[in-house]
């Protein structure tokens, strides 16, 4: 199976979970001359992989195509370039996330220490891990700016992605298939998190 067709399958199963609820969310792939990527305002229970918009790596234009990408390339295009191991990046809305999102006053999200955090590469000796938050943005570049910041100043251990708030998750992997694993492995930790903070004084940095 190529890593278009893992793509629209996965869209498919992130619809029927309501993580990509009516046009939301925005998936791609990367390949030899750039990247295929979702359309703006398709339906992602209804892909094919005929569907998926190929853009060129050295811009946002469309190859030989009428539909318009995600307005949200270029954070998938910032994630592309500073990730050299990233072969899928996937953005999908989860009530979870939202909920999560606005905890990190600091703009820094604390991950409980779960056995899941292992799905990642993580060792239970390592300091916890967290996850960047980005304010929302109606100027989509405004938040790739400050992903590539985030992406030039990190140091150690790094989730392999990021909220923005009240808005959604974004993830990468070294195939659709790491993609897909890691949005599981965040909903998890987002729902244990949910769960829990009545019964904690929260995770928040």
């Amino acid at each position: 199976m190529t890593p278009e067709s893992q793509l629209v399958r996965h869209a498919g199963k992130l619809y029927e979970k309501g993580w990509m609820a009516g046009t939301s969310g925005n998936l791609s792939v990367r390949t030899e001359d750039g990247i295929r990527i979702t359309p703006s305002g398709k339906h992602k229970g209804e892909l094919s992989v005929a569907d998926l918009v190929a853009v060129s790596g050295q811009g946002q234009d469309p190859v030989h195509s009428s539909a318009r990408p995600s307005a949200e390339i270029s954070l998938h295009q910032t994630i592309y370039r500073n990730r050299t191991e990233a072969r899928a990046v996937y953005h999908v809305h989860t009530v979870e996330a939202n909920v999560v999102s606005q905890w990190a006053k600091s703009g820094n999200l604390e991950m409980p220490p779960l056995e899941m955090l292992k799905g990642f590469a993580w060792k239970g000796y390592d300091p916890r891990p967290f996850l960047p938050v980005f304010a929302n943005d109606p100027d989509v570049g405004a938040i790739a700016g400050e992903l590539e910041t985030y992406f030039h100043c990190r140091r150690g251990f790094t989730l392999p992605g990021f909220l923005i708030r009240l808005h959604g998750l974004t993830v990468w992997g070294d195939s659709p298939d790491s993609a897909f694993k890691h949005i599981e492995l965040f909903d998890f930790l987002f729902r244990f998190m949910v769960l829990s903070r009545p019964f904690s004084s929260g995770t928040c940095s």
